[in-house]
């Protein structure tokens, strides 16, 4: 079995920085695709960032600029450098990750990490 085990969050206050990790481990062959997403309460889940195993990035426009995706291939391990946070970050941050687990290519996701940014 695969799984997501997400680090690094915690209460920040505005203007701070944070760097999430996550790590997969289990039966994995392949990751394609890692990516970061949010959810703050009453609100729906939304994409934060994304990388390719070939390391093509994308971001949400509200981070541009000031989040960074990067990933490990060696340890399967994706993280998300976060500068100049905003209390509009504050959510439970997730990360994502299409595994090539035996045959089967799936989409996995981790427990989340809560971010908190005071004004």
């Amino acid at each position: 079995q695969v799984h997501l085990v997400e680090s690094g969050g915690g209460l920040v206050q505005a203007g701070e920085s944070l760097r999430l990790s996550c790590a997969a481990s289990g039966r994995i062959f392949s990751i394609n695709t890692m990516g970061w997403y949010r959810q703050a309460p009453g609100k729906q889940r939304e994409l934060v960032a994304t990388i390719t195993s070939g390391g093509t990035t994308g971001y949400a426009d509200s981070v541009k600029g000031r989040f960074t995706i990067s990933r490990d291939n060696a340890k399967n391990t994706v993280y998300l450098q976060m500068n100049s946070l905003k209390p509009d970050d504050t959510a439970v941050y997730y990360c994502n990750a299409d595994v090539l687990s035996g045959s089967r290519w799936r989409s996995y996701w981790g427990q989340g990490t809560q971010v908190t940014v005071s004004p």
